[in-house]
Formats: structure tokens, C-alpha cells, sequence
């Protein structure tokens, strides 16, 4: 543990940035189960409705520095190959 006080401050944001950050992770992952769910189950239109919800969550999570910007792009591909399947 740090003895000083701004890197005690700091280890305290840190955690906390860590939760927000996991939790964005993690829900962006039960989303994509959702749309490959409902791809599946050919529900066409609530899995388009998943998909532009699940584009703009990325989008949001890479602006905040949660994902790399090359990594959104693999996401947002990775929808639209699954959203594909549909045709």
C-alpha cells in the first residue's frame, strides 16, 4: 500500500474506473449474445433494433477510451457479418 497521498487517491480511482469500465465490457458482450440469439431465431427486426443499439454502445465505449478504436471497428464488423446471416 502507498504512503502517499495522491497515489492512495489514485489507487481509489483506479478501482473504480476498473468496475465502470468491466461493467461496459461485460454488457457489450450480453448484447452480442442477444443479437446472435435473436439472429438465430430469425427475428429480423429486433435484431436489426440490437444491432444499431450494440454499433452506438461501441461507438460510445471507444470514445471513452474503454475499447481501442480498432477494436470498436472489429466489433461493429463482427455485428454486421452476424446481421448478414439473416439475409
Amino acid at each position: 500500500m502507498a504512503n502517499i497521498k495522491q497515489q492512495k487517491k489514485r489507487i481509489r480511482l483506479a478501482a473504480k474506473q476498473r468496475l465502470r469500465n468491466r461493467h461496459a465490457k461485460s454488457s457489450l458482450k450480453t448484447l452480442f449474445k442477444r443479437l446472435e440469439e435473436q439472429v438465430a431465431e430469425k427475428q429480423g427486426d429486433e435484431a436489426r433494433k440490437t444491432a444499431t443499439f450494440l454499433t452506438s454502445r461501441i461507438d460510445k465505449a471507444a470514445a471513452k477510451g474503454i475499447l481501442h478504436k480498432n477494436n470498436a471497428a472489429h466489433k461493429k464488423s463482427r455485428v454486421e457479418h452476424t446481421l448478414a446471416q439473416l439475409a
